[in-house]
């Protein structure tokens, strides 16, 4: 079994957002192979990020976060897209923590206008290499994401990606599984 810290930077209004995470954790919840804990970061009241101040800092909020990804063998974002990047919110608690990310991986769930948020999940590919991160190939995008969820918060088109979720969880706990009996064996440093 495999620990996947879900992290969540959706918009706390509209339905998009709600609809996507909803989606996504039904999906990932029928999994026997992994266990989920769910990092909404709208709920999480963490401190501006300085420079100067040591990552994974002293405030409770921040080292609460850190040791959730530290116990994490994986993870997947759920992200919109706000002016071809990631919100705000996300690159704070990615800043926030560091050795924790090392030597896992990580997956992403996107959603937005024309692009989907594939925009945004390709800076985070950036962001996650410096942390140490691999990053599965295969996403989930929503492009015109207001069309593709019904009135009852269904994905419009359910076989695509359903299909489409099960490539990512299958790549992520592959990698998730290798990464995690290599930091065994022999502790990755950073």
């Amino acid at each position: 079994m495999l620990d996947v810290a879900v992290i969540t930077a959706t918009s706390p209004e509209g339905r998009s957002g709600a609809n996507v995470s909803r989606w996504f954790l039904g999906r990932a919840g029928r999994r026997d192979d992994l266990r989920l804990d769910v990092i909404d970061l709208n709920r999480i009241p963490l401190p501006p990020f300085h420079p100067g101040r040591p990552p994974s800092g002293t405030d409770e909020a921040t080292r609460a976060l850190a040791a959730r990804i530290g116990d994490a063998d994986a993870f997947v974002v759920i992200t919109p897209e706000y002016n071809h990047a990631y919100p705000a919110v996300l690159k704070l608690a990615v800043d926030a923590v560091r050795e924790e990310w090392a030597a896992k991986a990580a997956g992403f769930v996107s959603y937005g206008g024309q692009s989907g948020g594939l925009r945004a999940v390709e800076q985070l590919r950036l962001v996650f290499a410096e942390l140490h991160v691999v990053t599965v190939r295969d996403t989930v995008s929503f492009h015109r994401v207001e069309r593709q969820f019904d009135g009852a918060g269904e994905p419009v088109d359910p076989a695509g990606v359903n299909g489409a979720a099960k490539v990512l969880l299958d790549q992520l706990i592959w990698w998730g599984t290798a990464l995690r009996e290599a930091r065994a064996a022999r502790p990755y440093t950073v």
